[in-house]
């Protein structure tokens, strides 16, 4: 079960957007059979989802709704399933209108999730859900990774955050939830490679003993988790995920910047793992703000397919000429979000992670060549003296 599309109006960041239709960004309907304006929309692969984007276009939040929608589909909810929601976002959130887009409170707000033949629809002008229908009960099993390392906090935190008000979300409760669930007794053969490649980069196993986690090294050693590096942490996170049968054909995993913290020459062993995980059936949203780590995504993947880059910007003075057409006529505001989706990291304009590397080279280019003309003139310096 693969989540095809997502459909946002008015939410957080996510605004009403006065426009033609173009390509991802296509006409809403709210679900009395109203029209409204375009909201944003985006349509998805059943593999690898590259989310980039410069900060504040709302690429965690994006994560975030899918991941809730999926939460919903399983059969067994609670009574607290709606605060649970609101808690993805924050603990701090007690009701619908910390989630309203500012500007649009008075207005329609609404998201949507479908699989492309059911859908969830989550309504904040309804103060709830709008319409499950046949959602719940699809089973969608999911996980969460957020860019906060959550493993080294597990002693004694489930205890705690029951108790107390503590400051995090949903998703970071969640991982440590999944990461200290009991190991299955049979792995995939499919997944062993997996398990044997992290093996070999982390130098050991993860265990879970007396509510913490700890890294049991080749030659015995049992090191405490929290003084492992972080990059070697996020590796071992995965490794106790598909131990522990959480990621498996059918499962949606969201990570959310997998290269924070990262050694850049881990890169291509991530990006190996991903692509793995992908060939078995796993789905994959991933937001990256590293131009390196989602190049490896487009390199090394045996399909085009395989792996979709969706771009989110705001519209500026720097828009793209082939969305020239979409903004004939309209006023547009600078602070909608819009989107682009495509198989290469270069189709995608404006590229803002593209654009920070070429900055970059074009920096150091400009320092080699002032660095040689200061040669260059001491050496005729030096001749005519």
């Amino acid at each position: 079960m693969a989540i095809k599309s997502i459909d946002i109006l008015n939410v957080l960041i996510f605004q009403r957007q006065r426009r033609k239709n173009n390509g991802n960004c296509m006409s809403g309907k709210i679900p009395n059979g109203d029209s409204i304006s375009d909201g944003f929309h985006l349509d998805f692969c059943d593999g690898i989802n590259v989310i980039i984007g410069e900060n504040g276009v709302g690429k965690t939040s994006l994560l975030k709704m899918i991941y809730a929608a999926a939460q919903w589909s399983i059969e067994k909810t609670n009574p607290g399933k709606t605060k649970n929601l609101l808690q993805f976002f924050s603990n701090a959130i007690s009701d619908n209108e910390a989630l309203k887009n500012s500007d649009y409170k008075n207005g329609y707000c609404y998201y949507r999730v479908s699989d492309g033949t059911h859908k969830f629809e989550y309504s904040l002008s309804h103060k709830g859900l709008f319409d499950l229908g046949e959602w719940s009960g699809l089973n969608i099993h999911s996980v969460f990774i957020p860019t906060t390392e959550m493993l080294s906090h597990s002693k004694g935190f489930l205890a705690l955050y029951e108790k107390y008000n503590m400051p995090f979300d949903g998703t970071q409760v969640d991982i440590i939830v999944n990461a200290s669930l009991p190991e299955t007794r049979e792995i995939p053969k499919s997944m062993k490679g997996v398990l044997k490649k992290i093996s070999n980069a982390i130098d050991g196993e993860v265990i879970l003993e007396n509510d913490s986690f700890y890294i049991v090294k080749s030659d015995g050693r049992k090191v405490d988790f929290s003084l492992e590096a972080e990059g070697l942490r996020k590796l071992g996170l995965i490794w106790k995920l598909i131990r522990n049968g959480l990621l498996e054909k059918g499962t949606v995993l969201l990570w959310d910047e997998p290269e924070a913290n990262l050694n850049p020459e881990l890169y291509p062993l991530v990006v190996d793992i991903l692509l793995e995980l992908q060939k078995n059936g796993v789905q994959m949203f991933i937001a990256t703000h590293s131009y390196n780590f989602a190049k490896y995504l487009e390199i090394k993947r045996e399909k085009k397919e395989d792996v979709l880059f969706h771009n989110l910007y705001k519209a500026s003075s720097e828009m793209p000429e082939a969305l020239g057409e979409v903004f004939q006529d309209v006023n547009h505001r600078s602070d909608e979000i819009y989107s682009q989706s495509a198989y290469t990291m270069e189709e995608l304009d404006p590229n803002f992670i593209l654009r920070a590397d070429s900055k970059l080279l074009d920096a150091a280019y400009e320092k080699s060549v002032e660095e040689l003309e200061a040669r260059i003139a001491k050496r005729d310096k030096q001749n005519d003296e």
